[in-house]
């Protein structure tokens, strides 16, 4: 875990270790000169549930002990970032935070795979075609906008978020759970993927 110091005299982060021993470090402080001491907190290994879309996989986190994780916090792993979804304490007790040191099990998404989202497309006669798709999750998704989505033209008329259902306005798909459409004659604006699964998301 990488550690970011500031200088207490002049608030700089223009710092360097210069001498380390064991969790003992000896900083100063390319700015002004100043010399101090640090002890870095002792780091516990955290059993880590990952989720990659429809597969989870275990692997641990080191973590402070003492530290507070709560749901929504991103922690990390050797090869992933991964944004904690539920928090378990000895006894299967599930909370919305806790400290590590107490936290027997970490449940969370990763980040480094792009989002998977939802479409269902309103068809007449009461009938509804439905697909997954997948975005970065950086991308931006916008009520009234026109996709390409399996070979359908389709305008949104709502996003629903994980915490509402957008009827204007935008979201990034990493907010994103579906996109509610209907089919229209017009020139898409983009054209979106669909997702295939995980194993043949990763044969490719």
């Amino acid at each position: 875990m990488e550690e970011w110091f500031v200088c207490p005299e002049c608030g700089s982060d223009d710092v360097e270790v210069i001498k380390e021993r064991g969790r003992e470090l000896t900083l100063r402080c390319n700015e002004c000169g100043n010399i101090w001491h640090v002890t870095l907190p002792k780091l516990v290994k955290v059993s880590l549930v990952v989720s990659k879309h429809e597969r989870s996989f275990k692997t641990f986190a080191e973590l402070p002990e003492g530290e507070e994780i709560a749901i929504g916090d991103v922690v990390e792993t050797d090869d992933d970032e991964v944004r904690v979804t539920g928090i378990e304490l000895e006894g299967e007790k599930r909370v919305e935070r806790g400290r590590i040191g107490e936290i027997k099990t970490l449940w969370g998404e990763s980040l480094t795979f792009p989002k998977v989202i939802g479409v269902t497309v309103y068809l007449s006669h009461g009938e509804t075609q439905s697909y997954k798709v997948k975005a970065d999750r950086n991308e931006e998704f916008v009520v009234g906008e026109v996709l390409e989505v399996g070979g359908r033209t389709v305008k949104i008329e709502k996003i629903k978020t994980e915490t509402k259902m957008l009827r204007h306005g935008r979201a990034t798909a990493d907010e994103i759970t579906r996109i509610i459409g209907r089919p229209i004659r017009a020139k898409a604006r983009r054209q979106l993927e669909l997702y295939r699964g995980y194993h043949k998301e990763r044969m490719r």
